[in-house]
């Protein structure tokens, strides 16, 4: 009984890809162009009068576009019914020195995952630096509940494997909006697994309190964006393009490494 849940969590993380994934495709085949010969060119440039008009250029990194803002908008009404309110009413209710334990918290078990992918990216010092944040904030700041490495001057360096698999020179491939788990593209889409293998909550033997912790860390990262989601909704005049960009722009800043880099921006 106690591992119930999470065998059941797992077949429905798989469930969820698979879905998306397979979504981008159908979305492909039902907007790919059917016809660019010279002859069916002319043939509707005859019957211009009566065609509709004429069809906006895609963009090259979102070609899946009309899919995506549709899952945005899923995203956004799923997010105004129940995790804003949540969210809200536990930063007007929690201290916010019980948040600011919380959220240092799931940031020290998140160093495991991101200290094995610096190791990949081969990244030295990020991995020393890392190395040493984990220990220190485990054994002197109470389990991870206060940040003494950032006091002390030690940077976090934040890693996942699909940014791993960018430094080795996987492009990112188009953007996707994945149901509830937001912004993505194909290459970090394809590494969600193993970064859900590598996140040290999913080894909680107990359910239910694996279950509670995934809940209160995904309030507690609700939480601290409030205000910049609110700020978003009152400046963008386009909030799915400005969400899109903002992470595309970030992907490529955090992908380390000239060879990374290059791939991204191609």
């Amino acid at each position: 009984m106690k591992t119930d849940l999470v065998v059941m969590a797992r077949p429905l993380r798989i469930w969820m890809l698979a879905g998306s994934l397979t979504a981008f495709s159908a979305c492909a085949l039902a907007q790919a162009p059917t016809d660019t010969s010279p002859a069916s060119t002319t043939g509707r440039s005859a019957d211009s009068s009566m065609a509709g008009p004429a069809p906006v250029a895609r963009n090259p990194v979102d070609p899946f576009e009309p899919f995506n803002r549709g899952v945005f908008r899923f995203n956004k009404a799923v997010d105004d019914a129940v995790l804003k309110p949540v969210a809200t009413t536990y930063r007007d209710v929690v201290p916010s020195l019980m948040r600011s334990g919380v959220t240092n918290f799931f940031s020290n078990l998140g160093d495991v995952w991101n200290f094995a992918n610096n190791v990949l990216q081969l990244k030295g010092q990020n991995s020393a630096e890392t190395f040493m944040r984990l220990n220190v904030n485990t054994f002197f700041g109470l389990g991870g509940l206060l940040d003494v490495a950032s006091d002390l001057g030690i940077e976090r360096h934040s890693a996942d494997f699909g940014q791993t698999l960018g430094y080795w020179g996987v492009p990112a491939g188009p953007y996707v909006m994945l149901p509830l788990l937001g912004p993505s593209t194909v290459r970090d889409t394809a590494a969600l697994p193993l970064d859900w293998k590598g996140d040290p909550v999913s080894y909680v033997d107990d359910s239910g309190a694996g279950v509670a912790l995934s809940g209160l860390r995904i309030v507690d990262k609700r939480a601290r964006y409030l205000r910049t989601t609110s700020l978003l909704e009152d400046a963008a005049l386009d909030p799915y393009s400005f969400v899109r960009d903002a992470y595309l722009q970030r992907r490529k800043a955090e992908i380390g490494g000239v060879r990374g880099r290059q791939d991204d921006e191609e």
